[in-house]
């Protein structure tokens, strides 16, 4: 079986993954900091906002049950890709909407499909989701994974 992989910045790690777990194809989630300039970071230096760290969900998907397009829609409609580093009460550069591309396809997919949103009058602010390569991805705390399953919100 052949999985692909997908990473996702859209603010507080524990809700994307939450989200993005419950998706039909996704066979596996993990919550981490991505995007930054320090090494294996912990929750406490990503909190800082000196480490240039985005929380992200990265995922392995199988793209027989759905497609990068079809991640991105859920991307897309499950938070405001119009606030820059800020996703409702969280406020800081590790809440960023940011799509972590992983190969060219990705990004030509993910730049469409933004573009496409830009110009469906669906924002009355420009969209800022960053879309960049994808660096090294470090897995959070182990109590940081399927936050919302262990704790009774899923």
């Amino acid at each position: 079986m052949y999985f692909m992989k997908a990473t996702f910045g859209a603010g507080c790690f524990w809700h994307v993954e939450d989200l993005l777990n419950k998706t039909k194809g996704v066979k596996s989630t993990a919550v981490g900091y991505i995007g930054g300039q320090l090494p294996n970071p912990t929750y406490e230096e990503v909190c800082t906002d000196k480490t240039g760290h985005a929380e992200a969900v990265e995922i392995e998907y199988d793209p027989d049950e759905i497609s990068f397009e079809e991640l991105l829609d859920v991307f897309w409609s499950n938070h405001n890709p119009t606030t820059l580093n800020r996703q409702g009460p969280d406020v800081g550069i590790q809440y960023r909407s940011s799509i972590f591309y992983h190969d060219e396809s990705q990004k030509e997919i993910a730049e469409s499909s933004k573009e496409f949103l830009e110009k469906s009058g669906k924002y009355d602010n420009p969209i800022v989701t960053e879309i960049v390569p994808a660096p090294t991805f470090y897995r959070a705390e182990e109590y940081h994974q399927k936050y919302f399953k262990k704790h009774g919100f899923s």
